[in-house]
């Protein structure tokens, strides 16, 4: 079997991008990158101060410059943010540059898995919930428009979700079989 090309995980915030990303990883004996951590590492400051400072606009750039980056990277699985595909440029780097997979889940997912999360700006308002209703309806057709697989995360463990994954991508990365000539 030829090497699996890098592997990208899209999808919304709670999808389980960060904790697939690393079990995957370690599964494939790859480096997790996860563009959402490798930005406050260079900056030195988290995601919600970012924003604050910079924008949303501010942060996107910053975003899509470490989707560059690091999508030309060898052997590596990525979680991205959940707002990565929101520009062309970003969609254009990832399905370039590896296989990308959407982890698909629910809005009522979203919710049980982000309400405690003081790290996600995006809700920090009055209603959480409807800013993910509205985000997912802006955001699926993209994240089905970009990926190669779409995998459900909702009511699965983390690990089944790997293993999922793991065969799907390497059916996909198989060559077709040779037919064998039938015999004269």
């Amino acid at each position: 079997m030829r090497s699996l090309p890098n592997l990208f995980l899209i999808g919304p915030m709670g999808a389980g991008k960060s904790t697939i990303g690393r079990l995957l990883a370690a599964e494939l004996q790859r480096e997790f990158l996860d563009s959402d951590h490798q930005i406050e590492a260079r900056c030195g400051a988290n995601i919600p101060w970012i924003f604050d400072v910079e924008g949303e606009q501010g942060f996107r750039d910053r975003e899509t410059a470490m989707i560059d980056e690091l999508t030309q990277r060898s052997e590596v699985v990525m979680a991205t943010g959940g707002g990565a595909v929101m520009r062309e440029l970003n969609r254009q780097y990832l399905r370039e540059r590896g296989t990308v997979i959407y982890l698909a889940t629910t809005v009522e997912q979203q919710i049980r898995r982000t309400a405690r999360d003081r790290n996600r700006p995006l809700l920090r308002n009055a209603n959480p919930e409807q800013v993910l209703r509205d985000l997912f309806a802006l955001r699926d057709p993209l994240y089905r428009a970009t990926a190669d697989l779409i995998v459900r995360t909702d009511r699965r463990s983390p690990k089944s979700v790997v293993a999922d994954i793991v065969r799907r991508v390497t059916r996909l990365s198989q060559p077709l079989q040779a037919e064998v000539s039938p015999p004269r």
